[in-house]
């Protein structure tokens, strides 16, 4: 075994072992304070109906919250039940009281970025003549989202994560001014290491390098002294919401977004991160599926302003201090596609889940057909009836998920919600061969999506994602015909559970569902 591979296993040790501290030194604090109101205290009675009055206030609150019920009921379920336990995990992990300061300083940074976008509300326009149901999302979108509709940017799908890696690693090689790269989980390994010699190559050729990735993506591949290595090596670096012993009330929220923006001019996206497995170099779960785009163009204003928008804010830099326009330059490009798009960004901090409303709405608008491929399937009320009501419209609806799970226990919420989409006409498959951890959607061969926002509620609700809207590009029907040929690796498991379940694994299950929110 080689030291670099030694290296690598000690790394992850390491943050395995940190993993671990943080979240004993979470239950001991929670043991605590259950220890304390129901045993220590002479007042322990008292205490016991004070927090039973809290939580029953805090019922309250959640009920008046303008939240999903998917979301709401499994917390007044456990404080209702268990009153200490639900009052302790809900302020621990459900309410994020922190958030608010955090909004803050997330709108401030905003007001200073979002106006360098333009405004291209004219190419809406004409978007919405020629593709109405595919307008009113970008409609949508524009609004809710701030992130506006685009010409002239050529798309490149890739439907094998190597194969964007490689293009990737052939841009990288050409920077002239500067890189940014934000995702979810970095490993120090192989796939990793050809990104770094490359990295290490264009500092030496004075381009600025930025490098961004969530702590809790990252625990199980690289320890802390990873940052430290990449600053030593000229490459600014910074972690987001660094796990640590203790209370954090933004422990919830998480990074998941993946982006590379190279001069401004070319940019990617997809659901693939940095680390062996997602290109088939380790094989801990069989064959993985993973996809990505390639954007040249206009659209890469949108993809810089998102990374800008992390980076300052987990910098914690004044909005006054950001330089916008040395980053969100203007490209004399000419594209040769024609297409329309619309790369977004979604935070769980604006209360707009921009990710399951372009879901929602691909399925209310698609007329023939609506296919979606996600590792995760744990979805809202809301979701469930668009998804159901299409198939009931006659919209061809399919889905389709891992046949071997990351995540057992995942996996299991996951199938539980197989029944009542399939009862209804919704279509399931399992891809065979491994881990699909692809997030798309296609409707209608006339508009798609790609990103990082899978059908689940840590996605939907709870971390910061981004995606990449579709309309009238070749990658449309690219996307299209790589899901036909997933299909065509699956087994369809519909007509399998369309009879109804045992009563002990529905039991189970929807145990299991009141835990999804933090799974």
């Amino acid at each position: 075994m080689s030291s670099s591979t030694l290296e690598g296993k000690k790394k992850t040790e390491n943050g395995t072992k940190r993993l671990i501290f943080t979240a004993v030194s979470i239950l001991l604090e929670i043991v605590f304070l259950l220890f304390l109101f129901t045993k220590v205290s002479e007042y322990a009675t008292i205490i016991d109906w004070a927090t039973r009055i809290v939580a029953i206030f805090l019922v309250l609150g959640l009920y008046s919250m303008d939240k999903t019920s998917s979301m709401k009921m499994p917390w007044i379920i456990l404080m209702l039940a268990f009153p200490i336990l639900g009052v302790s995990l809900y302020l621990l992990v459900g309410l994020n009281g922190s958030t608010k300061k955090m909004r803050a300083r997330y709108e401030e940074i905003d007001k200073k970025l979002l106006p360098y976008l333009p405004d291209n509300r004219q190419i809406l326009e004409w978007m919405k003549e020629e593709s109405p149901q595919a307008g009113a999302i970008a409609s949508y979108l524009t609004n809710y989202s701030c992130y506006p509709v685009y010409q002239n940017t050529d798309v490149t799908y890739y439907d094998e994560a190597i194969k964007g890696l490689d293009a990737q690693l052939e841009d990288l090689s050409k920077a002239e001014k500067f890189i940014f790269m934000e995702y979810h989980a970095i490993e120090d390994e192989e796939a990793w290491q050809r990104i770094q010699t490359v990295l290490e190559d264009r500092v030496k050729a004075g381009v600025e390098v930025r490098i961004f990735y969530d702590d809790m993506g990252s625990i199980w591949f690289v320890n802390m002294d990873f940052a430290t290595k990449l600053k030593s090596l000229g490459i600014k670096c910074r972690v987001f919401n660094p796990i640590l012993p203790g209370l954090n009330m933004f422990l919830n929220n998480r990074d998941h977004r993946k982006i590379t923006v190279i001069d401004g001019k070319v940019a990617y996206t997809g659901g693939y991160n940095l680390a062996n497995e997602y290109f088939n170099i380790t094989h801990p779960y069989g064959i993985w599926k993973d996809t990505g785009i390639r954007m040249e163009g206009d659209a890469v204003k949108s993809m810089t302003v998102a990374f800008l928008e992390m980076w300052n804010a987990a910098g914690n830099i004044k909005s006054k201090e950001l330089v916008p326009e040395k980053y969100v330059i203007h490209y004399a490009y000419k594209a040769q596609q024609r297409g329309y798009v619309q790369p977004y960004a979604d935070s769980p901090l604006d209360g707009e889940q921009v990710g399951e409303e372009v879901y929602i709405s691909m399925a209310n608008k698609a007329e023939k057909y609506c296919w979606f491929i996600t590792p995760y399937l744990i979805i809202t009320d809301e979701m469930t009836h668009a998804l159901t009501l299409a198939a009931k419209r006659g919209v061809d609806v399919r889905i389709i998920t891992p046949g071997i799970p990351d995540k057992k226990m995942v996996y299991s919420v996951t199938r539980s919600f197989y029944h009542n989409l399939v009862k209804h006409g919704v279509r399931i498959y399992e891809w065979t061969p491994g881990f699909c951890h692809a997030k798309m959607s296609v409707a209608d061969d006339k508009m798609a999506t790609c990103g990082t926002i899978n059908l689940d509620y840590r996605s939907l609700y709870h971390h910061f994602e981004n995606g990449c809207f579709l309309a009238d590009c070749d990658a449309v029907l690219e996307i299209r015909d790589d899901l036909i040929r997933t299909m065509g690796e699956s087994r369809e498991v519909t007509e399998q559970y369309k009879e109804g379940r045992s009563a002990g694994l529905r039991l189970g299950q929807l145990i299991l569902r009141l835990f999804a929110e933090l799974l």
